[in-house]
């Protein structure tokens, strides 16, 4: 197994690919526990530490071989771009979006509403002393492109926020929408 391919080629490749995929569970893990699941945490670190464990020992083994080290730092940095982009994609949480709008508010709100989302309005003034609304709405992450789909095309120059929230209790989040036509009880009691 000492060979030119084994050593230059295959086992830094092999300790790359791992530093990547422990470095990915670790940033999903420090994401979890950032947001408050901490069941899940510990049971990402585990394998994370195992991974991890492996790959040292492989690099520890070949203090000789310079490659060993550029791919440790090469999946290290390739895993945390991957661990967040994981995380996107999830789109775990709870967001709240803060809105003060330049125009009326009526459509955008209207909107909001229809689709199933709560809205806060709330007066407020802005820096130069005029009078502004400011709209709030808490969302879990996954409709938040269609809230900014929303804001852009009812109010395209509002000034808006985006704030991670790690807990909520008793609010209104939302109801299913129902097709026009189908009523509470129809849509409950259909047959599939």
């Amino acid at each position: 197994m000492d060979t030119f391919w084994w050593s230059w080629v295959v086992l830094p490749l092999l300790i790359f690919f791992s530093r990547i995929l422990d470095q990915s569970i670790g940033t999903l893990r420090v994401i979890f526990v950032s947001k408050g699941l901490k069941n899940v945490a510990p049971f990402f670190g585990f394998f994370e530490v195992i991974i991890w464990l492996l790959a040292v020992a492989q690099v520890m083994k070949h203090l000789n071989n310079p490659m060993s080290y550029i791919a440790y730092g090469a999946g290290f940095a390739m895993g945390n771009y991957i661990g967040i982009l994981i995380e996107e994609k999830l789109s775990l949480g709870t967001v709240m979006i803060r809105v003060i709008p330049k125009n009326k508010t009526t459509e955008l709100i209207s909107y909001l509403k229809d689709q199933g989302f709560g809205v806060t309005q709330i007066d407020a003034e802005g820096v130069m002393g005029s009078k502004v609304k400011v709209l709030l709405t808490i969302v879990k992450r996954k409709k938040v492109p269609q809230v900014i789909q929303a804001i852009n095309e009812y109010n395209p120059h509002a000034f808006f926020t985006i704030e991670e929230i790690k807990a909520v209790k008793d609010g209104y989040f939302g109801f299913p929408v129902q097709p026009k036509g189908i009523g509470i009880r129809e849509g409950i009691f259909k047959r599939k």
